[in-house]
C-alpha cells in the first residue's frame, strides 16, 4: 500500500515520520495515527558468499534510508495459475529481501508485539501483499512486524555443504531483530507473539518445539499448521531432484553454478502437481541443526515449549483449495492407495462417515488427511501440555465458508479476517464482497487479546477440548471432533 494510496483512500495525507534502529537512520510515514516503516533489512543480502549461510547481521547504512515502499521478495515463481486466481502474490526483484514491515501505533510505549511468517508451502509468498497490512493492529495497540525469508531452493534445500532450515534461520534472525530493535518502534519486547499460516505455522510449530524458543518469542500462533521434521534424507528428496534435471551435485557450488532464473524454474517443474493433499515433491524441515534437532512433533509431546502459551487452529475444509468434489476429484484409486498406504481401516472410515453423514470421497479424503498430519499430533501435544499443567493452550475451528469457486472454508480463507482487511483485493478475490465483517471483528479481536493479555477469549484446553468455532454465529463447543479423532486409536505419529 503507498502513501497515495492512502490518501486516496482516506483523504487523510501522510506525513514523514522518522527513527534510528542500530543499523541508521529511517524514514518512514505516519497516517491515521499509525507509523510504517517497510522494507528494513534484518539482514544481510543472501547472495555471492552468502547464500546458503546461515543469515549475516545487515550491514550498517550512512544517511537516512527510505522505509516508504515494500521491499525486495525471495525469489520464487508465482502460483499455478488455478491458485494464482484467488491466492494473491507479490514478487518484487531486487537483492535485499531479507527485510521486515513495521506498523506501530504513533504514540505506542512497551506495546505488545506481533510478528507475522506469511504461509505458502516454502516456496510463495511475501511481507508485502495488501492483504498482510498491519494498520487494523496497530490501530488496536499493537506493533506489527511482517517478515520475508528464503524460500525453496535457497531457503530449504538440503546440500552436502550447506546448513539445514536456512529459510527457518532467517525467521529465527528476524525475531532475534525484534527482540533487539522493536522499542525503538514503541514496542515491548518482552511481549512477542509470533503468528503465520499454513508453511508460517509450520515454521512457528517447528520453533515452538525448539531450544531456541523462549529466545525468540513469547507466545504463538499457529494457523494451519502442523508439528512437522523428516530426515534429510526424506527432506533432501526433492533437493536431489532439482539437482538431477539441472545435471550440477546437490551442493552450494553446484546450484549456485546454475542462473537464479534457471534454479526456480527446475524447481517448478519438478514440483508440478504436487500439493499438500495429493503429495509429491515439497520441502519440509529437515531435523538436524540447533533449530530442529530433533523431530518437532514428539519433541513438543515430551514437554519442548511448554513455557510458551500457544493458540492453534485450522479451517473446516482446508482442503478444498487443493482437492475439490467439482474441480480435482480424488479417484477411487487413490483413496484406496491412501488407505493402505496409511493404513486407515474401516473404523476410522465409519467414524468420518457418521461425523458427516452423506460426506463425498475427496471431502473424506482431505478430511482425513489434515486430521492425521496436523490435527492429531496438535490435539496430542495440547492434551499433553494440559496434564503436565503448562503453559495454555488454546484451539479454534474456522467454519464460515466462501461462497467463490464453492471452496468452503477453506485453507488461508481466515487470513482476511485475522488482519481485518476483507475490503483489500488480495481477499475480496477469495472471500468475496460480502465476507461478514463482524467475523473479522471478533478473530481480530482474539488475536489481539491474545497478544495484548496472553488469553484470547474462550476457555483453554482441558479435558472437555474446548474449541471456538468462528462463524455466522460464532459459539465455543466441546471436543466437536473427538470422535473421528478418538478413532485412530494410539497409533504413533511422527
Amino acid at each position: 500500500m503507498t502513501d497515495a494510496a492512502d490518501d486516496e483512500r482516506t483523504g487523510i495525507p501522510s506525513e514523514p515520520v522518522s527513527t534510528r534502529i542500530s543499523s541508521g537512520a529511517l524514514a518512514g510515514t505516519r497516517h491515521g495515527g499509525v507509523d510504517r516503516y517497510l522494507g528494513i533489512p534484518y539482514a544481510a543480502a543472501p547472495v555471492g558468499e552468502l547464500r546458503w549461510r546461515e543469515p549475516a547481521p545487515a550491514p550498517a547504512w550512512d544517511g537516512v534510508r527510505r522505509a516508504t515502499e515494500y521491499g525486495p521478495t525471495a525469489p520464487q515463481t508465482d502460483y499455478a495459475p488455478a491458485i494464482a486466481e484467488i491466492l494473491a502474490n507479490e514478487i518484487i526483484p531486487g537483492e535485499e529481501y531479507l527485510n521486515v514491515n513495521v506498523w506501530a501505533p504513533s504514540d505506542a510505549t512497551a506495546a505488545p508485539v506481533m510478528v507475522w511468517v506469511h504461509g505458502g508451502s516454502y516456496v510463495h509468498g511475501s511481507n508485502a501483499l495488501d492483504g498482510y497490512d498491519g494498520t487494523a493492529f496497530a490501530r488496536d495497540g499493537v506493533v506489527l512486524v511482517s517478515v520475508n525469508y528464503r524460500l525453496g531452493p535457497e531457503g530449504f534445500s538440503v546440500l552436502e555443504d550447506a546448513p539445514l532450515n536456512l529459510g527457518l534461520a532467517d525467521i529465527a534472525a528476524a525475531l532475534r531483530w525484534v527482540r533487539a530493535e522493536i522499542a525503538t518502534f514503541g514496542g515491548d519486547p518482552t511481549r512477542v507473539t509470533v503468528f503465520g499460516e499454513s508453511a508460517g505455522g509450520v515454521a512457528i510449530s517447528a520453533l515452538v518445539a525448539s531450544p531456541n524458543a523462549r529466545e525468540l518469542f513469547d507466545r504463538a500462533i499457529v494457523q494451519s499448521g502442523m508439528l512437522s521434521g523428516q530426515t534429510p534424507e526424506s527432506a533432501g528428496r526433492i533437493t536431489q531432484a532439482v539437482a538431477k534435471k539441472l545435471g550440477v551435485p546437490a551442493t552450494r557450488a553446484g546450484f549456485a553454478s546454475v542462473p537464479l532464473e534457471k534454479l526456480l524454474e527446475a524447481d517448478e517443474q519438478v514440483r508440478a502437481g504436487s500439493s499438500p493433499i495429493n503429495g509429491g515433491p515439497g520441502y519440509a524441515n529437515a531435523i538436524g541443526g540447533d533449530l530442529v534437532p530433533v523431530a518437532p512433533g514428539p519433541a513438543a509431546l515430551a514437554g519442548a515449549g511448554d513455557d510458551i502459551p500457544v493458540l492453534i487452529g485450522w479451517n473446516d475444509e482446508e482442503h478444498r483449495l487443493w482437492a475439490h468434489p467439482a474441480t480435482s476429484p480424488i479417484s477411487a484409486l487413490l483413496f484406496a492407495a491412501v488407505r493402505l498406504r496409511f493404513r486407515i481401516g474401516r473404523a476410522v472410515i465409519a467414524a468420518y462417515r457418521r461425523a458427516r453423514p452423506g460426506i463425498g470421497r475427496t471431502d473424506l479424503f482431505g478430511q482425513l488427511a489434515i486430521d492425521l498430519t496436523a490435527r492429531l499430533p496438535w490435539y496430542r501435544v495440547a492434551d499433553a501440555r494440559a496434564a503436565r499443567g503448562a503453559a495454555p493452550t488454546w484451539v479454534y475451528e474456522f467454519d464460515w465458508r466462501t461462497s467463490v469457486r464453492d471452496l468452503g472454508a477453506t485453507h488461508a480463507l481466515e487470513i482476511g479476517f485475522v488482519f481485518d482487511r476483507l475490503r483489500s483485493p488480495d481477499w475480496t478475490r477469495f472471500a468475496g464482497s460480502d465476507a461478514p465483517q463482524v467475523l473479522a471483528d471478533e478473530m481480530h479481536a482474539a488475536w489481539v487479546r491474545f497478544a495484548t493479555t496472553g488469553e484470547p477469549g474462550w476457555p483453554a484446553w482441558d479435558a472437555r477440548h474446548p474449541t471456538q468455532e468462528f462463524g455466522t454465529p460464532s459459539r465455543v463447543v466441546d471436543g466437536p471432533r473427538d470422535a473421528q479423532l478418538a478413532s485412530w486409536g494410539d497409533r504413533e505419529l511422527s
